[in-house]
């Protein structure tokens, strides 16, 4: 079972199976970033100083930046791997279905298997782990950077897709990102307010499909 923080998605990119240099790289990957996670949650992330996690993570300064480039990255590169998502769920969606039909299934399959991503999720460590992320304003902007990449990838989808300008689909790719992002945090603070999640599921579901209601009027070539 993955981590309560990371996201069980189906869709994701096959490779072939990683030499034991880069399996072993990846677990100091994890370890640090766990190490960090832990500390940030306990102490807060701006009284843990990036010495503080090396320290405890027992490697060196410059070794810990090697695999991060920044304080903030020991706990968002967990969104790293959820950049292209959205692009991946229209690239390889059947050929029946629209850019935003699938982008809509594959957002309520997420509600439905509780996907942390969705922000439907109730366990502690994935409520932690929000907490931390939009109760730290350093967080929430470095975390920008990483929804604008899951623009320009979704809008390079969209286009290869169902055509149009680079303009048009950057501006339709903002917009299914954007509602992503809104109904996760909504479900997020619900959830964190103690409301049970069978509750926020039947709502977020009925919101989403509102969601793509609208997205569908105003975005008619991808859908």
């Amino acid at each position: 079972m993955p981590p309560a923080t990371e996201s069980t998605s189906p869709v994701g990119p096959a490779g072939p199976t990683p030499g034991l240099r880069a399996r072993k790289k990846q677990r100091r990957f994890e370890e640090i970033s766990e190490t960090a996670i832990a500390l940030f949650l306990e102490k807060g992330f701006e009284k843990v100083s990036v010495a503080e996690v090396a320290a405890a993570a027992e490697v060196s300064k410059p070794t810990l930046f090697r695999y991060f480039a920044s304080k903030e990255d020991l706990v968002l590169h967990r969104f790293a791997d959820h950049e292209d998502e959205a692009a991946r769920t229209v690239a390889a969606r059947p050929a029946e279905l629209t850019a935003l039909d699938a982008l809509h299934r594959h957002f309520l399959a997420g509600l439905d298997r509780h996907d942390p991503v969705t922000g439907l999720n109730d366990a502690e460590g994935v409520l932690a782990f929000h907490r931390l992320l939009y109760g730290t304003p350093s967080l929430v902007a470095r975390l920008h950077g990483y929804q604008n990449r899951s623009e320009r990838a979704l809008a390079t989808a969209l286009r290869d897709a169902h055509g149009g300008t680079p303009l048009e689909a950057r501006l339709a790719a903002a917009q299914i990102i954007a509602v992503h992002r809104v109904l996760a945090e909504d479900n997020w603070h619900r959830v964190a307010s103690g409301e049970p999640v069978p509750h926020v599921h039947k709502t977020a579901t009925t919101a989403t499909n509102e969601a793509y209601t609208q997205l569908r009027k105003g975005l008619t070539r991808y859908a």
